[in-house]
């Protein structure tokens, strides 16, 4: 009888889509029910719309976006921001970019535009359209804020690897981080932001997910190892939609193709922010990474790739890359290192020298997750907070000579919280902060 009544809860399952995945049911791949649907069918309208730099953030914003190839090119239209709507008559006009992409599911035009000349700390309006003033297809205005071209207070968000059923669960999270840090000046995604490298659906919940955040809050990629997609033979290659869809700095390292637009730099407000690429050529990126840093007029340094130099999860270790790393890391004082990967959250305390787990100077390392795939912590002495099956997102402040980050359950509660101090002469101060709450571990 009760073999019989299993085989019927389990029919009732088939019946209703779910099916078992190892402790839970679970509902069928949302990004593949709606495809059939139509959901990410190209439309003349703009979608897909995303805010990158290309250049210097303070004098520069890049944005790209997606349309039916029945739209031969695209146009970007700009204008300082007003309290009304008479910018209208004062915009100008770029002229887009455009490039025909087929995906699995058929074919569609993405544009981007480069707006120059732009003033630091100045709010803008602009909108994408096909470039017809009459009868035009055009986006909504949005707007965004230049950031200001000296060392200023700075805001940024930061998250781990959002990668599965991105509609129904990462959304929350990518929108309650910015209702937690609505002046946030841009937003990093260290690694797996889709599951399938090449599948346009997965690309079009990332999107749909953080709604109409990310065309007004500069979105700062690295690709993590599911954004390289598998091939029959050789190995694995680049997502086809990576740089169709952002437009990023070129200022990687040089003659090294597989890098380009996924290990760059930029500086913003007295920071250098770093973005590697830790799925290919290291010791490439090592050698390009001791001139990026020796040249380095910014006090504050933070540095973002995809697989941690310290791994949270059991089996997960990465000791090549971390000797090859966290050596130029210490060499010129980076303060924080930001990753993903291991689907945990875990966070050092100020970290020198490959085999030291803790010093009075040194790196802080981060490992978070912001989907909901989970893995299972491996607690080690380096950790000074952990968590598992929970999804998290980080805001960071950096005023001064004060660096306050703070990360966040998906809820918007406070989980972990460190200040770092600069001090003159010496090595950085960390205080922790962290809240009373007890670690999510079992």
């Amino acid at each position: 009888m009760l073999a019989r009544a299993l085989l019927f809860l389990v029919f009732l399952a088939m019946l209703a889509g779910a099916y078992w995945a190892g402790d839970h049911w679970a509902e069928p791949d949302d990004a593949a029910a709606r495809v059939e649907t139509g959901w990410h069918v190209p439309l003349q309208q703009p979608d897909r719309i995303v805010l990158t730099w290309a250049g210097d953030p303070a004098a520069t914003q890049a944005v790209t976006w997606r349309t039916s190839v029945d739209v031969p090119s695209g146009v970007g239209q700009i204008a300082v921001s007003e309290d009304g709507p008479d910018f209208r008559d004062k915009h100008r006009s770029v002229q887009a970019t455009t490039e025909r992409l087929e995906t699995d599911q058929g074919e569609a035009h993405y544009h981007s535009v480069r707006f120059t000349d732009l003033e630091p700390d100045t709010m803008y309006v602009y909108r994408v359209g096909d470039g017809a003033e009459e009868g035009g297809v055009w986006s909504e205005w949005n707007q965004f804020r230049t950031p200001k071209s000296e060392t200023a207070p700075l805001t940024f968000l930061y998250v781990g690897d959002a990668q599965n059923e991105l509609y129904s669960f990462w959304s929350r999270l990518v929108r309650q981080s910015y209702l937690s840090a609505p002046d946030a000046a841009f937003y990093i995604h260290a690694g797996d932001l889709v599951n399938t490298a090449n599948r346009d659906a997965e690309w079009g919940e990332w999107l749909k997910a953080s709604g109409w955040i990310h065309r007004m809050l500069t979105a700062v990629p690295t690709p993590g190892n599911h954004e390289y997609a598998k091939q029959e033979t050789g190995p694995r290659t680049l997502s086809e939609h990576w740089r169709p869809q952002f437009t990023l700095p070129e200022n990687g390292p040089d003659g090294l193709a597989d890098t380009a637009e996924t290990a760059y730099w930029f500086d913003i407000q007295g920071v250098r922010v770093v973005v590697l690429n830790s799925n290919r050529e290291q010791e490439a990126q090592a050698e390009w990474l001791h001139e990026v840093l020796a040249d380095n007029p910014n006090r504050w340094t933070v540095v973002t790739h995809h697989h941690p130099i310290f791994s949270a999860s059991e089996g997960r270790d990465n000791p090549e890359l971390r000797a090859l790393w966290q050596p130029i890391y210490d060499q010129y004082g980076v303060d924080l290192v930001m990753t993903g990967h291991d689907h945990t959250y875990a966070r050092s305390n100020l970290v020198s020298g490959a085999s030291v787990q803790e010093g009075p100077a040194g790196t802080v390392y981060v490992v978070s997750v912001s989907g909901p795939k989970m893995y299972e912590v491996d607690r080690e002495d380096w950790m000074v907070r952990a968590a598992e099956r929970t999804q998290l997102f980080q805001a960071v402040t950096i005023d001064g000579d004060e660096l306050l980050f703070s990360s966040y359950t998906a809820r918007g509660e406070l989980y972990d919280r460190f200040r770092l101090r600069k001090r003159p002469g010496g090595p950085n101060e960390l205080i922790n902060e962290i809240p009373e709450t007890p670690e999510r571990l079992p």
